[in-house]
């Protein structure tokens, strides 16, 4: 992310430079306002940046239209100017203009300074927009994609979710201690925070394809995460061992190996309910401790079944474009 935050720089840099030549090209006034343009105007996305130079397009209309009034009404003066922007900024807000309202309003204080709203001011105050807005977005039009890492984030959550789910299966049977898992966490934690915000940033970047299937897919690992804390606390509960132990180590285990991208989870779900079933109908606890534990291990078979059918979940929503464009390679179960 450090090398995509440079990259923004040197466009940033390069892009103000050029437009404060071009607009000095067109002999505009004010020229160093283009480059401010082009400094706030670059994003870190083709959308937003396409959303930003239509809000301030929009914006910049309504500013010098109100300027216009008014200055024609009261005059130049700093007093006309307030009434501008008591007039200006609850308009822009209201239409969700706000992103604009600074910028706008520096190119309205050109009006003010020079004491004109003649046509060739307001073509100019156009023209140092047109040309700041135009360089940032095509500037934009070339980012760095991130797919790669992305690809290289799921592997990482996938591979670490795994090795988490197998450590369960052996602190369940009490062949280990849970301590042993705490970097794996916080190592998953940060994993899935940066390929969740480079998922965002791919999504917005492409104008012509459809890249969400990355967000909902981090997101509906990030929910797994927040079950498999749960997993954690309960099976931290647990002090005694019984045959259940084994059995539910087993079927932990077994998610363990079968925990893939295209894994849709029908058939671990349908494991998994047989072992609840299972549970639900053996002999009741004969003392509190018992109760106590099998509780625990009960609730960890709930969140384990809620990881599973957040994944079935995501799958049985995936639309056939995402199943073809993401979900090339032969799926199992």
């Amino acid at each position: 992310m450090r090398e995509y935050t440079g990259y923004r720089t040197l466009k940033t840099a390069f892009g103000a430079a050029l437009a404060i030549y071009i607009a000095s090209l067109f002999n505009l006034s004010y020229v160093t306002s283009a480059g401010i343009i082009t400094i706030l105007s670059v994003q870190n996305t083709k959308k937003d940046s396409l959303k930003l130079a239509a809000i301030r397009l929009g914006s910049t209309t309504l500013a010098l239209l109100i300027a216009s009034i008014v200055f024609y009404t009261l005059g130049y003066s700093a007093i006309s100017f307030g009434l501008y922007l008591l007039i200006f900024i609850p308009l822009a807000s209201r239409f969700s203009m706000s992103d604009g309202i600074v910028m706008s309003s520096v190119l309205v204080t050109h009006l003010l300074i020079e004491e004109t709203i003649s046509l060739g001011w307001i073509a100019n105050e156009y023209g140092l927009l047109i040309i700041g807005a135009g360089i940032a977005l095509i500037l934009n039009i070339h980012m760095p994609s991130v797919e790669n890492e992305i690809k290289g984030d799921q592997e990482r959550v996938e591979c670490l979710m795994k090795e988490i789910l197998m450590d369960l299966s052996k602190v369940v049977r009490g062949e280990k201690t849970i301590l042993d898992e705490d970097n794996l966490y916080e190592d998953l934690d940060k994993t899935l925070k940066k390929g969740y915000k480079r998922a965002e940033i791919l999504a917005h970047n492409n104008l012509t394809k459809d890249y969400n299937y990355y967000v909902k897919y981090m997101a509906m690992r990030r929910n797994q995460f927040e079950s498999l804390k749960y997993m954690k606390n309960h099976i931290l509960r647990v002090d005694k061992y019984y045959k259940q132990n084994n059995l539910i180590g087993a079927l932990t285990e077994l998610v363990s190996f079968e925990f893939d991208e295209l894994n849709t989870a029908e058939e671990l779900m349908l494991d998994l309910e047989m072992y609840l079933e299972d549970f639900r109908t053996q002999e009741l606890p004969k003392t509190r401790e018992e109760f106590e534990n099998r509780s625990y291990l009960y609730q960890y078979l709930k969140d384990l079944d809620h990881l599973l059918w957040l994944k079935k979940d995501f799958a049985d929503k995936l639309t056939n474009y995402e199943k073809l464009t993401f979900w090339a390679k032969t799926k199992k179960k």
